[in-house]
């Protein structure tokens, strides 16, 4: 099982590095569900961490259905994200009508040609998940999908998560399953829906508090959850 943290600065990041997160999310305005980073942090992400760090591509937090002015701003963003050197970025789109904008989306995987590419939580909020994935299932370039099945926890979600990661078996997409997720629910989380990946934010600070520092004691107690179950 690999995990990814999220981290919204510098001391984040190195925290994740070293007590045994596999890969960051990086981002600002978590509490928004999470915003494009400064080029500053990005930078010294990559230059100061050993684990992939994905970076965060949205401008505002208002909805995932983006304008041309939007659109412009992303693909700056991504555009600058790999000069500086990160491996991944994480993204997504939506029509007003609650389907993934593939008009959009081409727009930024040519922009993200060669980084690896998760589809964030915009997916939460489409109509009907099952028919989100097989658009997705036709663009290689993305690899995962960050999810909580559609809930606003995904200990809500067991059958649904159980269900994507069924379809999403043998292809190019891996399931992320993340928000609601704790050390003590992971192990029967994993058991009953067979997800692979899974994504922290919360869960692993202080407190259980989005803005309260990452926990080492979490991270390290899921990081021996997750090596048992290899």
């Amino acid at each position: 099982m690999r995990i990814e943290v999220i981290a919204t600065d510098l001391t984040d990041a190195k925290l994740a590095d070293q007590h045994g997160a596999d890969r960051i999310e990086l981002v600002t305005g978590m509490a928004e569900g999470g915003l494009t980073p400064s080029y500053g942090l990005i930078e010294e992400v990559v230059r100061r961490v050993t684990i992939p760090a994905y970076v965060m591509i949205r401008p505002h937090s208002r909805s995932f259905c983006y304008s041309q002015d939007d659109l412009d701003t992303m693909i700056k963003d991504i555009q600058t994200v790999k000069r500086l050197g990160a491996p991944g970025v994480v993204l997504g789109a939506l029509t007003k009508e609650k389907t993934i904008d593939e008009t959009a989306l081409s727009l930024l995987l040519e922009a993200a040609e060669g980084l690896d590419i998760t589809f964030h939580r915009a997916f939460d909020e489409v109509v009907d998940q099952e028919a989100a994935l097989k658009v997705l299932l036709r663009y290689p370039q993305v690899t995962r999908v960050l999810t909580s099945g559609g809930k606003r926890s995904v200990l809500d979600a067991v059958p649904q998560m159980a269900k994507l990661v069924r379809l999403a078996e043998g292809t190019h997409l891996t399931i992320l399953a993340g928000s609601g997720l704790t050390v003590e629910s992971l192990p029967a989380f994993s058991a009953q829906t067979g997800v692979k990946e899974v994504h922290f934010g919360s869960g692993v600070r202080v407190g259980g508090k989005s803005l309260a520092p990452i926990d080492p004691a979490k991270l390290e107690a899921l990081k021996a959850i997750a090596d048992s179950s290899i």
